[in-house]
């Protein structure tokens, strides 16, 4: 009842996603491109190309820079086989193809109807197919089992409330979650919750983000920003969401810090000349990332930022290790309002010390481990930020400790990748 009940859905929902996309299309042009993959209507590989090939879908940014420590051992592994990257939005093809170029094909997962679906198993023929993190389309999961096709949740969490929410379904969830062949768990938290909701051949393998290098040249140019910065005290709110950038910019107007300079970098493209607005209502001074002169590439080359500006709107994509890398203090946004949160081990590794707010249940793991280890403060409100900024700023030594315990906390949780490859390769031929 409730598979027929969610396939009408799907019918019913189909003509307003399309629609949806062409109005997401007004501010991120890539919403528009590429609709027939999203009901599976896509070219495929040769008839005649028989290479294993092993399907990872990871739905935006993050999970596909998640995804790239992983890709990159498994094609290492695995010469012979090809890999097909697939996404639902178009900042997670855009970072796909900066990341791989032609080195890996591409697609969009199409809407989960049977049609749809059937279409792209047809067309692709995976040999193995993984899905990152929390992405469960029964139709999907089903037509895999239905062609033989092995489907493992990799770098797998349940969050308590994402638990909550499907345990509601009874019969239905266990059904749905136990026709992965394999889930492979970040924590033994997210596996005790994960097999009670039906979930078969669990392992804990850790968090695949922890073995997430930031290129060497992203260092070399948040450190070129530095440089061009002055002497002046900098910090990052990244990643942040609607409503939040309001809270950020309250926490800056209410910090004591004498010419400080805030990065501020909103998660969607889409919102910033938005959040640019929001800035200019603030009245303060605003410099766009896109429309500053900067050679990052050697440190010291880049234009001087004038000192009347406070606030430097980061509106570009895949630099996020490079911004961590130009501040004093990061703060992770999607943490303020419930919104569950945002890696928070990116900014770990650049060796920055790291505040988050009480909106966690995306990462409840990991933050807990991070503030055990002395690399995170947690804070509740924009005030407590103010307050905590504060603190940080006027305490050079605390925040050295902090961002060395950061940096121990991100080197000590690697090795997820080469545990997860190793089970991954026991499915293929």
């Amino acid at each position: 009842m409730l598979r027929t009940l969610y396939r009408a859905l799907w019918w019913l929902a189909a003509p307003a996603a399309v629609t949806r996309l062409l109005l997401r299309s007004r501010q991120e042009r890539g919403y528009r491109e590429h609709i027939a993959e999203r009901f599976g209507c896509t070219a495929g590989r040769p008839l005649d190309d028989h290479a294993p090939l092993i399907w990872v879908h990871a739905v935006s940014v993050g999970e596909t820079r998640a995804a790239q420590p992983l890709i990159e051992a498994l094609l290492q592994a695995r010469p012979d086989a090809r890999v097909l990257l697939t996404h639902m939005t178009p900042g997670g093809r855009a970072t796909g193809e900066q990341i791989f170029g032609e080195r890996v094909l591409r697609s969009y997962l199409p809407y989960d109807v049977p049609h749809a679906v059937r279409r792209f198993l047809r067309a692709w023929r995976p040999t193995l197919g993984l899905v990152m993190e929390t992405e469960v389309w029964p139709t999907l999961i089903e037509e895999c089992q239905r062609r033989g096709v092995p489907l493992v949740l990799t770098n797998a969490r349940m969050s308590a409330r994402s638990f909550r929410r499907a345990s509601r379904f009874g019969a239905a969830t266990r059904e749905v979650f136990g026709g992965f062949s394999r889930v492979l768990a970040q924590s033994p938290a997210d596996a005790e919750r994960l097999l009670a909701l039906g979930a078969r051949n669990v392992t804990v393998l850790g968090n695949l983000k922890f073995d997430m290098n930031t290129p060497a040249e992203q260092v070399a140019q948040g450190h070129a920003w530095r440089a061009a910065f002055g002497a002046r005290p900098v910090w990052v709110a990244a990643s942040t969401r609607e409503g939040e950038e309001e809270q950020v910019l309250q926490a800056f107007a209410a910090l004591n810090v004498a010419r400080a300079l805030l990065i501020l970098v909103p998660r969607h493209p889409q919102r910033f000349a938005e959040v640019a607005a929001l800035v200019a209502r603030h009245r303060l001074r605003c410099e766009r990332r896109s429309s500053w002169a900067v050679d990052g590439a050697v440190a010291g080359t880049a234009e001087k930022l004038d000192e009347d500006v406070q606030v430097w709107l980061g509106d570009s994509m895949g630099e996020l290790g490079a911004y961590y890398a130009a501040a004093d203090i990061a703060f992770i946004g999607g943490s303020l309002l419930p919104f569950g949160g945002q890696n928070l081990i990116e900014a770990c590794a650049v060796g920055v010390p790291v505040l988050i707010g009480p909106h966690v249940f995306n990462f409840t793991q990991a933050t807990a481990d991070a503030v055990a280890a002395g690399a995170v403060l947690q804070v509740q409100d924009a005030a407590e930020l103010a307050r905590t900024l504060q603190t940080l700023f006027s305490d050079k030594p605390q925040r050295t400790a902090m961002g060395a315990a950061a940096a121990a906390f991100a080197a000590r949780h690697r090795g997820a990748t080469a545990r997860t490859v190793e089970v991954l390769l026991t499915l293929l031929p």
